[in-house]
């Protein structure tokens, strides 16, 4: 008897030793709330497992998963064939949850604002510079505008949300597209940077007179007026769950590779800045026992974490999205 109880202690403790998994991670700052929930609530629930995200942009992300210094990483803005070429380690993009960019803004005696496409791209592009512009003022009738010159700020990492902006800009303005274009460290026609969602957030708080872009749940935990935009059918959408829902099922047919753009979407109530975020994770693992946390981490957010998502401002995986992310993890190794 004593024999087999020190058998079962024993293979008890080798388990828990298999188990006990320290991962780490970084990216994108776009997600960091809900994955900062999401893996400390997993980590809870699998004594163990440690998982450390640093929010270090998603430049700083694709860099750092595919050098192979972190196990996996994150980010807004898909990473590209060559960056993927040159990866250590084959790695797919996982699809976790979907959130909107907002233009936030500070100015005085405002507390609402509506936003064409245009006139987004053109305070980017610096040439609209005053906030009593008249096609500023168009747009928003019966707001008292002040004489007051436009700060712009924007991100002065490799980021994500970046990326989706300029992606949306890069649509919506021609001129956009043949300049700085989309990219996650465009060059700025003017403005002043701040790094990571915080720390655009801060300087807007800060400047009188400033616009900058953030994901949502940074304007709404900053306690940040943010602005209605115009979307591709012609309406002022403020940004919500729903918004962003409505632009996600703009997409017919996903991508066997998951990556995929659902800025500008087509729809009457489609938020115009809306996007996916993605993990980037190896195919294959170096280290079999880490590879079988991530994939149980990853199994884990889809069938339980999604539906924690809206309490944070963010948009679930739609439900045909999610069924083939699932079929994708459970093929990893």
């Amino acid at each position: 008897m004593k024999k087999t109880l020190v058998a079962v202690m024993f293979l008890m403790l080798a388990w828990s030793a298999a188990q006990a998994q320290k991962l780490t991670g970084a990216g994108a700052t776009f997600p960091y709330p809900i994955y900062s929930k999401w893996f400390s609530e997993y980590s809870a629930a699998h004594p163990g497992v440690e998982i450390n995200y640093q929010s270090i942009g998603s430049g700083g992300g694709i860099r750092q998963v595919t050098a192979g210094l972190v196990d996996f990483g994150a980010t807004d803005g898909p990473a590209t064939d060559e960056q993927l070429a040159g990866s250590k380690t084959k790695l797919i993009h996982i699809p976790t949850v979907l959130g909107a960019v907002v233009p936030v803004f500070n100015v005085p005696g405002v507390g609402d604002l509506r936003f064409s496409s245009e006139v987004l791209a053109d305070i980017y592009l610096n040439k609209i510079q005053n906030w009593n512009d008249p096609r500023i003022t168009k747009d928003n009738p019966g707001v008292k505008l002040p004489d007051l010159k436009i700060i712009v700020v924007h991100r002065s990492d490799g980021s994500g949300t970046t990326y989706i902006f300029t992606d949306y800009l890069s649509k919506v303005s021609k001129e956009w597209a043949s300049g700085p274009g989309k990219g996650t460290s465009p060059s700025w026609p003017a403005g002043v940077g701040g790094k990571g969602n915080e720390g655009v957030a801060g300087l807007v708080r800060q400047l009188p007179g400033s616009i900058g872009y953030v994901e949502l749940i940074y304007a709404l935990q900053n306690k940040i007026s943010y602005g209605s935009v115009k979307n591709a059918a012609g309406n002022f959408v403020k940004a919500s769950i729903e918004g962003v829902t409505d632009a996600a099922a703009s997409i017919k047919q996903m991508p066997a590779d998951y990556r995929v753009s659902i800025t500008n979407a087509p729809g009457a109530s489609s938020y115009p800045i809306s996007s996916f975020t993605w993990m980037l994770v190896p195919l294959h693992s170096a280290d079999p026992a880490k590879g079988r946390v991530i994939k149980d981490m990853l199994s884990w957010i889809v069938k339980s974490g999604e539906s924690e998502v809206s309490a944070l401002s963010y948009a679930p995986l739609p439900k045909s999205v999610a069924e083939k992310v699932l079929k994708t993890v459970y093929s990893l190794q």
